[in-house]
């Protein structure tokens, strides 16, 4: 049997909204992964804490999936793991579980141009390849004289090397970008107004059923 290739989309999910499962689905899609596993950040390490708990998020994630595409999958393990969740530890955690596995990062773009300020970046690459989302017409290598020399080094355009390999390697993937800001949704919420058709029904009516993000606008 061939070694499963996994898809890893992180975030703090504050709420979870048709931006991040659209592209999760165009990503999977796109290079044929087994699975995308939607990873909840339990305390993000350089941000301001979420406005909703964790265990909120992850729930709301999993509404959000439900009788949906099942290879888009919620993950928990950051839930578990006290302190800031790194991603190097929770590609760890993952490497341990799926040791044969092609494990993907999938990243936007303006994390991937920040990727040098997260904690042991460059082991992300001895753990994963890294897929850079991009939004149509939008080119990163346009100006590769100014990439850095690991982005050179590690780039590729071949799906077929990030699918037989475990990792290494950095891919950019076209997606559409859907317009849509969870902090807006929050906005949105704490000041009455109607985020519908941003995000999907089950997980706004949780939201106001649970009164979530009430006099939350940050």
């Amino acid at each position: 049997m061939p070694s499963p290739v996994i898809g890893i989309y992180g975030g703090t999910f504050d709420p979870v909204h048709y931006g991040h499962l659209r592209t999760a689905l165009e990503v999977r899609e796109k290079l044929g992964l087994d699975q995308v596993r939607l990873i909840p950040c339990r305390e993000p390490p350089h941000r301001p804490a979420p406005a909703a708990s964790a265990e909120q998020r992850l729930h709301l994630l999993q509404l959000a999936l439900r009788g949906g595409d099942p290879r888009l999958v919620a993950d928990d393990r950051e839930l578990a793991r006290p302190g800031p969740s790194y991603m190097v530890d929770t590609l760890a955690s993952l490497r341990e579980e799926f040791p044969a596995a092609s494990l993907n990062l999938i990243v936007g773009a303006d994390a991937f141009r920040g990727l040098e300020r997260w904690h042991r970046w460059e082991a992300l690459f001895d753990l994963a390849h890294v897929l850079v989302m991009e939004r149509p017409g939008e080119n990163l290598l346009a100006t590769p004289d100014h990439l850095p020399d690991w982005v050179r080094k590690r780039r590729t355009a071949d799906w077929g090397r990030l699918r037989q390999s475990p990792a290494g390697a950095i891919g950019f993937v076209e997606v559409t970008q859907l317009a849509i800001s969870a902090s807006e949704i929050r906005q949105s919420l704490a000041t009455g107004s109607d985020p519908r058709y941003l995000l999907p029904d089950a997980v706004l009516e949780h939201i106001r059923s649970a009164g979530l993000y009430r006099g939350s606008s940050e």
